[in-house]
C-alpha cells in the first residue's frame, strides 16, 4: 500500500496544481465553460480541477482518452473516417471559454508506426479546428493551458524514476512554493524587461556552436510567456518576419515527434525558406515533415528562461523552456505575435546556448553562455 504520508503530500500538491491551473492559468470565472482534455491516467488531477472549477462556478466537461486510442484509430480508420472532423473537439474549440490540455501519456512510442500518409490525411481533417484554436488563443477568447501530469512513460523517457519525475515536474511548476501563482507573477515581472528590450529592436542573431542565424522581428511582438498558456513556462518568443531568416542552425537537443526520436537536426535557411536539412537520426521523418504545407518556413523564435528545468527530458513542454537554450519552430506562426505563416505543424527544435552561445539585438550583445547581460 502507498505510504499514507506520501499520499497526503501528493494530494496536497495536486490541489495546489489544480488551483493554479484553474485560477491563474485559465482565470476561470463564474459561468465559464471549461473543456479538459487528457488521458485516464490523469484522473487524480482531473478530480481536483473538477472540484476547483465547479466551486468557482464553471461548467466543466472532460474528455479522457484511453490507452492506444489514436493508434487503433489510425490502424483501423478508412479515408472517410480519417477525413471526419471530430465534432465535440470542434465545438469545444469554437464555443468554450477555457481549455486545459493535460499531457499524461501511456506510451510515447505507441504512434510511431502509424502510416505517414494517413497522418497527413488526418492533419488535413483537423486543419479547421487548428485554425480556430490559433485564432481564439491569440486573442485569449479561448483561455488555454498546456500542462503535464507525470506518468511512468514520461519518467522513463527522462531517465528518472516516477517519484523523481514527479518532483521535477512539480518543481518546474513552482508548486513547492507556498503561493505558486505569486511565483509565476514574479516570473512575469522578471521577463518583462527582456521583452521590453527585444520589442524595441528589429534584427536578432543567434550565434554559437554550429549556429549562425539572423532574423528580423520588425513589426512583430515578443511575448512574455509566464505560465498562463503553458505550465510550466519560462520563455520569451516571437514569430520572425517570414522571409527574413538567413543562416544555419544546429539543434543540439533531440526531439520526439509522433513517437519518433529525431536527433542532430541542422537546417540551412535562405530568405526564410529551409533549403536544406539533415538529421543524424530520423532523416526520413524529417523529409516527410518538410513535405507539409508551410513547414519550410518558421513560425517561432524563442529563448528559454526556466532554470529549474535543468536537464533534457525529451518532453518539448519542458525542454523548450530550459534556461540557457533557444528554440525555433518550423510551421504555424503565432497570430498574437503578428506571424503570418500557416501550416498544420508547429515543431519546436532546441539548441543549447550555455557553451558560449550569444544573442545580438541590432548588433548589441545582450546574452552570453545561457544568460542575459542585463
Amino acid at each position: 500500500m502507498p505510504d499514507p504520508e506520501l499520499r497526503e503530500v501528493m494530494n496536497s500538491i495536486l490541489t495546489k496544481y489544480a488551483e493554479l491551473l484553474v485560477h491563474y492559468c485559465v482565470e476561470i470565472k463564474e459561468g465559464d465553460r471549461l473543456y479538459v482534455n487528457t488521458t485516464t491516467l490523469a484522473e487524480p488531477l482531473v478530480r481536483e480541477i473538477w472540484r476547483a472549477a465547479t466551486h468557482a462556478g464553471a461548467h466543466v466537461e472532460v474528455n479522457l482518452s484511453f490507452r492506444e486510442q489514436n493508434r487503433i484509430f489510425m490502424e483501423e480508420a478508412g479515408e472517410a473516417q480519417l477525413l471526419y472532423t471530430p465534432m465535440l473537439q470542434k465545438l469545444a474549440m469554437e464555443e468554450f471559454d477555457a481549455y486545459l490540455n493535460i499531457l499524461a501519456p501511456f506510451n510515447l512510442r505507441e504512434d510511431q508506426n502509424t502510416d505517414p500518409g494517413k497522418n497527413r490525411t488526418r492533419q488535413e481533417a483537423l486543419k479547421c479546428i487548428n485554425k480556430v484554436y490559433f485564432e481564439r488563443t491569440a486573442t485569449r477568447s479561448l483561455k488555454r493551458n498546456l500542462c503535464q501530469y507525470p506518468t511512468l512513460a514520461n519518467a522513463q523517457e527522462a531517465g528518472m524514476s516516477l517519484e523523481e519525475y514527479e518532483h521535477f515536474v512539480f518543481s518546474a511548476c513552482n508548486l513547492y512554493d507556498e503561493y505558486p501563482a505569486a511565483a509565476w507573477l514574479q516570473v512575469r515581472q522578471s521577463q518583462q524587461k527582456i521583452v521590453d528590450l527585444l520589442n524595441q529592436r528589429e534584427t536578432v542573431q543567434y550565434r554559437g556552436e554550429d549556429i549562425d542565424v539572423t532574423f528580423s522581428a520588425k513589426g512583430r511582438i515578443w511575448i512574455n510567456s509566464d505560465g498562463q498558456t503553458n505550465m510550466p513556462s519560462g520563455e520569451v518568443y516571437t514569430s520572425p518576419v517570414e522571409d527574413s531568416i538567413n543562416g544555419h542552425i544546429h539543434f543540439s537537443y533531440p526531439v520526439v515527434y509522433s513517437g519518433h526520436l529525431v536527433e542532430g537536426i541542422t537546417l540551412w535557411i535562405k530568405d526564410g525558406y529551409v533549403e536544406k536539412w539533415e538529421a543524424r537520426h530520423g532523416q526520413k521523418l524529417l523529409d516527410n515533415v518538410f513535405e507539409l504545407p508551410g513547414a519550410r518556413r518558421f513560425g517561432e523564435a524563442a529563448i528559454g528562461t526556466n532554470y529549474k528545468i535543468d536537464r533534457f527530458t525529451k518532453n518539448i513542454l519542458f525542454d523548450e523552456k530550459i534556461g540557457g537554450s533557444v528554440h525555433m519552430a518550423i510551421g504555424q506562426s503565432y497570430l498574437q505575435t503578428g506571424g503570418k505563416n500557416e501550416s498544420p505543424i508547429h515543431w519546436d527544435m532546441i539548441a543549447n546556448m550555455k557553451n558560449g552561445g550569444e544573442i545580438f539585438a541590432d548588433g548589441e550583445k545582450i546574452y552570453e553562455s545561457g544568460r542575459f547581460l542585463f
